[in-house]
């Protein structure tokens, strides 16, 4: 299994990883950073490469991933944690300000597989805690969202915003179109022009065929 998610992320990733990292770095510049305490935890599920962890600023910092690959491609500051996200994760309750996850819900087996991954994000974060989602919405991509042979459950902006709210998250932005899925393909344009793009949202109902989701954990709630 191993074996196959580094194969996986070598074929998918290795022929742009430079161009991959200087995207994630104006991602999390220009946009995500204003999400994450830079004296704060920040756990980065599924992380592959580390693109986001890597580039965000946060005092402390930790990739979840099962390809043992993570580990070699993550910066020395970022506690690497290998493991099956639907089991208990090996962090205590409520130390985390964010958990943020992009392009992974996905490939998940199952939606019985994401509510135990949810749960535990819940469980780990701080009251009023901050959850950030990326990815690619079905409702905008059809056919297109199959083109990866290990994705397997099927999201909306809308299905995973009710899955949060029925256990019991805060749903603070739910951005049906956020990102063009060109991000996650072939198609590579200047990464200035994603500069532009992140502050002309009015681009985003036009070009975004991903969808952006933060929510929180509510302060009163109890893991």
């Amino acid at each position: 299994m191993y074996q196959d998610l580094e194969k996986e992320y070598r074929l998918r990733f290795e022929p742009r990883a430079g161009y991959r990292d200087r995207v994630w770095k104006v991602l999390t510049r220009n946009f995500l950073q204003a999400y994450v305490p830079k004296e704060g935890a920040v756990l980065d599920l599924g992380c592959g490469w580390g693109e986001f962890v890597n580039n965000i600023e946060a005092r402390i910092k930790y990739g979840m991933d099962l390809n043992p690959e993570s580990a070699r491609r993550l910066s020395p500051d970022v506690k690497f944690l290998q493991q099956d996200c639907s089991q208990r994760w090996a962090l205590a309750d409520s130390m985390l300000d964010v958990v943020f996850s992009s392009n992974f819900f996905e490939h998940l087996s199952s939606k019985e597989s994401l509510r135990d991954t949810m749960l535990e994000a819940r469980r780990c974060l701080k009251p009023a805690g901050k959850l950030i989602c990326v990815g690619p919405n079905i409702r905008y991509l059809r056919g297109a969202y199959w083109d990866f042979w290990d994705h397997h459950i099927p999201l909306t902006d809308r299905s995973l915003s009710e899955l949060l709210e029925v256990i019991g998250f805060r749903i603070l932005i739910r951005r049906g179109r956020f990102l063009p899925y060109s991000m996650s393909q072939r198609f590579a344009p200047p990464v200035a022009l994603l500069a532009a793009y992140l502050r002309l949202g009015f681009l985003w109902p036009l070009f975004g065929k991903q969808f952006l989701i933060v929510a929180d954990k509510p302060p009163a709630m109890i893991s």
